[in-house]
C-alpha cells in the first residue's frame, strides 16, 4: 500500500548537526540558550511547514569535545517551544534508564496538555556509567539491560497515561465532584528492578499517549508510533522502513546544503578543522545543492512515512530548507504541512488510542472526540 505524503520533521538542539557547528552560527556563543534564540529556531521551522521538531537532551553535559558546554533540558525547552507555537508538534528526547517512568509520563503529559495534543516523545537511553553517577544511581551495564530499562520505563509510562479514562474529570457543580474515581486505575506494574502502583497524577493527555518516536532496536516495536530508520543508502533506509514492525517508519538524514556563497563541501571541510563529521551507519547522510535533496526526498515519498533532518549548521541550512526545498517538496505534493487545529497524532494519520482499562460499557458513555484532519 502506498504510503501518504512525507512528513517533516527536523532536530533543533544545539546549533547543528556538525560537533563544531558553533563556530558557523549567526549568533554568538552566549545566545544558544536564550529563549530569543529557541523561539527564532522553532518559528522558522513553523513557517516552514515542518510537523515536527525533536530537541535532543542527555543528563551529561555535551562540552567534553569540541561542541557547546552546556544545555537545557528537553522537556523545559520543549514547552516553552509548545507555548510560542501554534501547529508545530514537540518532542524531545528523553531517557528511562535511571529517570523515574512515573516523572517522565506526567513531564510528557503536561506537554500534550500545554501544547493541545501536539506533543512526543523520542526515547533515548543512557549509556555511559557517567550518567549514573549524576543521578546517584548504580550503574545500568550492558546492552541487554539498557534494552531492559527502556522496554519496562516505556510500559510504564504508556500504561500511566492510560491510567485515567477519557471520562474520568467530570467537573459536576451539581454533585461537587471533579472526578469519577472508578475512571482511575492502579497500574500495578511490577518489572525486573522496580515496581509501580496507583494511577498518574496528570489527567490523559488530549491525545490519549503522545507520539513515541524510536531508533528501531531501542524498545519493541509494536510501543512505539514512530520507527526512526537509517542507513548508508536509500536501499537500506527502504528496506529499514519495509521491516519495521511501527505504524510508521520516519528516516533519519544529516544533511548540508550549498548556501550562496559557499557549497556544501566548503562549508564541511571549514568545520572538520576543528572537529570530524562521523558519519553513522544509522543515519543517511546529503552533502550538496538544495536540488539535490529535494530529488533524495521525492525518491522516498511512497516508500517511508516521513524524514528527520539534521541539519550541518542550524542557521545557515535551515535557511536554505526554508526558502529552496520545503516550498518545492509542497508544490510537487511529495510532503505535507500540518493543518492548523490538528494533534500530531492526526497530522500523522495515527488514531488516537483508547486507554487499556476503557471497557466496552465506559467506551459506549465517552463523548465523541473529533479531530481535524
Amino acid at each position: 500500500m502506498p504510503r501518504p505524503a512525507l512528513r517533516l520533521a527536523v532536530e533543533i538542539d544545539g546549533d547543528g548537526a556538525h560537533p563544531a557547528a558553533w563556530r558557523r552560527a549567526a549568533h554568538s556563543p552566549g545566545e544558544l540558550l536564550t529563549p530569543r534564540r529557541l523561539a527564532w529556531v522553532a518559528a522558522v521551522a513553523e513557517n516552514a511547514g515542518f510537523t515536527l521538531v525533536t530537541l535532543d537532551d542527555s543528563i551529561l553535559p555535551p562540552g567534553s569535545g569540541a561542541g557547546p558546554a552546556g544545555r537545557i533540558g528537553a522537556v523545559e525547552r520543549a514547552a516553552f517551544v509548545a507555548a510560542s507555537t501554534s501547529v508545530l508538534g514537540v518532542a524531545p528526547v528523553l531517557a528511562t534508564t535511571y529517570a523515574e517512568p512515573f516523572h517522565v509520563s506526567s513531564q510528557l503529559a503536561s506537554l500534550d496538555h500545554v501544547s493541545a495534543g501536539r506533543a512526543g516523545w523520542v526515547v533515548g537511553v543512557e549509556a555511559d556509567s557517567a550518567a549514573a553517577r549524576a543521578w546517584g544511581r548504580p550503574p545500568v551495564e550492558g546492552p541487554e539491560a539498557t534494552a531492559r530499562e527502556a522496554r519496562d520505563g516505556l510500559r510504564v509510562v504508556r500504561d500511566l497515561w492510560d491510567s485515567w479514562e477519557d471520562d474520568a474529570v467530570i467537573r459536576s457543580v451539581a454533585t461537587s465532584r471533579y472526578l469519577d474515581r472508578s475512571r482511575l486505575h492502579s497500574i500495578d506494574f511490577t518489572g525486573e528492578t522496580y515496581s509501580v502502583k496507583g494511577p498518574s497524577i496528570v489527567p490523559r493527555p488530549p491525545q490519549g499517549r503522545p507520539v513515541v518516536l524510536a531508533r528501531q532496536g531501542i524498545v519493541p516495536a509494536e510501543l512505539t508510533d514512530v520507527a526512526l530508520v537509517g542507513g548508508g543508502g536509500v536501499a537500506e533506509v527502504v528496506a529499514a522502513a519495509d521491516g519495521s514492525a511501527s505504524p510508521r517508519a520516519f528516516a533519519e538524514i544529516e544533511v548540508a546544503l550549498d548556501t550562496a556563497h559557499e557549497t556544501a563541501r566548503e562549508r564541511i571541510a571549514d568545520l572538520e578543522r576543528y572537529a570530524a563529521w562521523t558519519a553513522r551507519p544509522d543515519r543517511l547522510r546529503y552533502a550538496g545543492p538544495a536540488a539535490g535533496l529535494v530529488a533524495l526526498l521525492t525518491e522516498l515519498h511512497g516508500r517511508v512515512d516521513g524524514v528527520r533532518l539534521r541539519p550541518l549548521v542550524l542557521d545557515e541550512d535551515l535557511a536554505v530548507l526554508s526558502r529552496l526545498v520545503l516550498p518545492e517538496l509542497f508544490v510537487r505534493r511529495v510532503a505535507a504541512r500540518p493543518l492548523p487545529g490538528t494533534t500530531l497524532r492526526a497530522s500523522l494519520g495515527l488514531p488516537r488510542p483508547l486507554s487499556r482499562f476503557t471497557t466496552a460499557d465506559s467506551a459506549a458513555a465517552a463523548p465523541v472526540r473529533e479531530e481535524t484532519r
